[in-house]
């Protein structure tokens, strides 16, 4: 890392449709999974699994549901709509290894990560499940950019509670809350866990959607990114 003290010591990236193509992920490892095990598949699994999945990550931000229920509720869901005689405990842990397979990154993401890699310390923090994320960060193109790797699985709690924070800032040597900025895609954990935690946020928000949330970035684009920070350590 160059030059004198920056304002931004620290960035913390969300994982998942942040730097990683989530959806391109998932969809291989629902489809794989359906083949591995002989079961058939139809397009629309997909939309339909998409949809409980979305409902256990929320009941999960807000404590409402544990990482090992989550793993295979979503599954129970989709086989209880969709009338397939399928075991959520026998397909689950196939599923996160093909899903711990899907290392594309968003367009963007690694040139952007690059850059910064020479401005400040980089950190992913996300609330994915170890087994999942620690394979595609090691698999992927960023695995050398970013010095640390946070997991709601590890740290017993997940953004946006004060308390997933706290442990991050603890392991990065406890910087001043104005020298961390969190960057990610999600207004409930990210940005919201953020704000409340008192750092600066950087929503990533490609699709142009409007919020309340008092962020204190917005961008379309990783590669905005890059002047922000310059601009703020030239401050």
């Amino acid at each position: 890392m160059s030059g004198n003290s920056p304002k931004y010591r620290w960035l913390l990236f969300d994982a998942d449709d942040t730097l990683f193509d989530y959806p391109k992920a998932e969809a291989k490892a629902l489809g794989w999974t359906f083949e591995q095990l002989g079961l058939p598949y139809r397009p629309e699994y997909l939309e339909v699994y998409q949809k409980y999945n979305r409902q256990v990550w929320r009941e999960f931000e807000q404590g409402q549901t544990g990482s090992l229920e989550l793993r295979t509720k979503r599954f129970r869901l989709l086989f209880a709509e969709t009338g397939l005689g399928v075991d959520p405990e026998k397909f689950s842990p196939i599923y996160l290894k093909n899903l711990a397979r899907g290392s594309d990154l968003l367009e963007g993401a690694a040139e952007v990560l690059t850059e910064l890699a020479g401005l400040s310390h980089l950190a992913v923090v996300t609330n994915g499940l170890t087994d999942v994320q620690h394979p595609r960060l090691e698999r992927s193109a960023i695995a050398s950019l970013v010095e640390k790797v946070f997991i709601s699985d590890e740290l017993g709690a997940a953004k946006p509670d004060p308390a997933f924070f706290e442990r991050v800032f603890e392991a990065i040597g406890n910087p001043e809350k104005n020298e961390v900025l969190i960057v990610g895609d999600s207004l409930s954990s990210d940005m919201q866990g953020g704000i409340g935690y008192g750092i600066d946020t950087c929503w990533y928000n490609p699709a142009g959607k409007t919020t309340d949330l008092p962020v204190t970035y917005q961008i379309q684009a990783h590669s905005e990114l890059i002047p922000l920070v310059r601009s703020a350590h030239a401050n």
